[in-house]
């Protein structure tokens, strides 16, 4: 039994549970509080969950706006609607709605509340028994070619040379994650390269547990196609916050989260060597996950990703040596780290040009830029992290996750001795050496 349970009041959420676990000890509910979490993704259809309770408001949202949204998604589960009271008008209006039933929050009882949970349970079960019995779900069901039968297909995000990335929901987990499909090609030398580099993402991926790093649900093969099943981040990915505007605390705060997450990775061997916005996602919590480990080189590994001398890569967040075939080591991830933050404070990347080889030219040559006065003293940061020389930057992630580390702790005593103040940033003092 897993229920999932719509509401902003954690009070609230524990005494639905209390009495929920009157009935159904083991009773599964997974909480999503809207106020944080926004709406559920589209054509997400609660199908791993035996019934959603959903409350009538919380601040700035409305129930019923969401009853209707959930009842108009064809084969959704059933949604028990917490009005009021039994009869109140907008217990009423539920039912007219579509939910499955509607309990009054003001009386309310444990027998009561469970009947009505075993109830939709047993109509769930049937409900999806009857679909995967249908044309709909083969249909569903197919990721490129590949027949996942505990994942529904909601929609495609991308389709690449080698992979396939599709948006589905799993009835296991009763989520919504993100599957990478691959074919399983093996050559008559032996497996495919394409294919060793899906398997070594997981084999990152698996051996890497932090808070800042993306989670793996899932890997398996099946008719002829390797799948990877992955957390999903509905808020987007870095460049979408960016867009949106960031102050240098938070700019300091992602980017001293994103050298923990190298840290991390380092830590067992593993140089990430596509750092960029585009692959640092945002939480519902705000919260960052570093992704797409594709390009990433495990020293311990014996396979080749890449020809020597052959740059991988974006090449505005390329270390000069990377961005010239050079050897790389962990310090050309932190000068990465330090394009990304430099970007973050000042809306725009530290080097441009009209061709991707002039920009390698301008980060292995160029002067690094200067910061605006109002976040002057910042400037040491950028210097060390994007120093041109490999041996002037932190020889760690650990080490520059302690300098940005200090010039956030620069920033916060600043803004506590100017609060109750308003208007922009004042200049920041340049921080110790």
């Amino acid at each position: 039994m897993r229920l999932l349970l719509i509401d902003d009041d954690p009070r609230y959420r524990a005494l639905l549970r209390h009495h929920i676990s009157c009935g159904w000890p083991d009773v599964d509910v997974v909480s999503h509080n809207p106020r944080v979490r926004g709406p559920l993704t589209p054509g997400f259809l609660a199908q791993g969950y035996s019934a959603v309770l959903i409350d009538n408001a919380w601040k700035g949202g409305s129930g019923l706006d969401w009853l209707r949204d959930l009842a108009a998604r064809e084969g959704f589960a059933p949604v028990i609607f917490l009005a009021t009271e039994e009869e109140s008008p907008d217990a009423v209006e539920a039912r007219a709605q579509g939910a499955y039933d509607v309990i009054g929050k003001a009386k309310l009882k444990n027998t009561r509340l469970n009947d009505a949970i075993r109830r939709a349970d047993e109509e769930q079960t049937k409900a999806q028994s009857r679909w995967r019995m249908s044309a709909g779900a083969k249909l569903a069901q197919d990721f490129a070619g590949a027949r996942l039968k505990e994942y529904r297909r909601i929609d495609l995000i991308a389709k690449g040379s080698v992979s396939e990335l599709f948006l589905a929901e799993s009835a296991k987990g009763g989520n919504v994650v993100v599957l990478k499909v691959t074919p399983a090609i093996r050559k008559e030398s032996g497996i495919d390269q394409s294919m060793e580099r899906f398997l070594q993402e997981f084999e990152i991926l698996r051996g890497v547990q932090h808070p800042n790093i993306v989670r793996i649900y899932d890997l398996g093969v099946t008719d002829d196609h390797l799948f990877l099943a992955m957390e999903h981040f509905a808020r987007g990915d870095l460049r979408k916050r960016m867009s949106e505007g960031l102050t240098a605390r938070q700019s300091l705060g992602f980017a001293r989260d994103l050298a923990h997450a190298l840290e991390a990775i380092h830590e067992v061997g593993i140089f990430h060597r596509d750092l960029k916005p585009g692959n640092v996602m945002l939480r519902d919590d705000g919260s960052i996950a570093l992704i797409d480990f594709g390009l990433a080189k495990h020293v311990a590994l014996k396979m080749e990703v890449t020809d020597k001398g052959l740059i991988f890569g974006t090449p505005h967040y390329m270390s000069p040596e990377q961005g010239h075939g050079k050897p790389i080591d962990a310090r050309s991830d932190i000068y990465s780290l330090g394009v990304m933050l430099y970007e973050m404070l000042t809306g725009k990347k530290p080097f441009d040009a009209d061709n991707h080889m002039a920009i390698l030219v301008h980060h292995a040559k160029a002067p690094i830029p200067r910061l605006p006065d109002r976040i002057a003293g910042i400037q040491m940061v950028i210097d060390s992290l994007m120093a041109k020389e490999a041996d002037d930057r932190p020889a760690t992630a650990t080490e520059a996750a302690r300098l940005i580390e200090a010039a956030l702790d620069v920033l916060n005593a600043v803004a506590e001795q100017n609060a109750g103040t308003s208007g922009t940033m004042p200049r920041v003092a340049p921080l110790p050496t």
